[in-house]
């Protein structure tokens, strides 16, 4: 994946660089859902 693409999914929200779940699930090439589920088991 080339850097400017992943410069291009960062957004600013509220003053916070954020990347959005759907394009992050897409980066690691996995459903949105798996990696909600990844997240959940390793909040910590």
């Amino acid at each position: 994946m080339e850097l400017e693409h992943i410069k291009n999914t960062i957004h600013e929200i509220r003053g916070t660089k954020v990347i959005l779940d759907f394009e992050l699930a897409k980066m690691y090439q996995v459903e949105t859902r798996a990696l909600k589920q990844a997240v959940r088991r390793n909040i910590e």
